[in-house]
């Protein structure tokens, strides 16, 4: 599974990152949050939650707008151990 980070800048292309590099970030810290690019399936979200909760990992995802555009929102991902 891959996907893309927010963006930096507005018109910026996303960056991509693989699910191994998440489950390490995941496995060094008690704590993260991640915030995913709008580009990114609701999907593959879901798929990246059931990972988680199946390793009895807590994981929380919310919309977070950031202008007043409908399409001006990112994933935030909160996975706690």
């Amino acid at each position: 599974m891959e996907l893309k980070f927010a963006r930096v800048e507005i018109d910026a292309k996303p960056k991509k990152v693989d699910l191994a590099k998440i489950e390490a970030a995941v496995e060094k810290e008690e704590s993260v949050i991640f915030y995913f690019d709008r580009d990114n399936s609701h999907k593959d979200l879901l798929e990246l939650q059931d990972h988680f909760e199946a390793q009895g990992k807590s994981f929380y995802m919310s919309e977070v707008k950031y202008g007043l555009a409908d399409n001006d929102y990112m994933y935030q991902i909160h996975i706690m151990n």
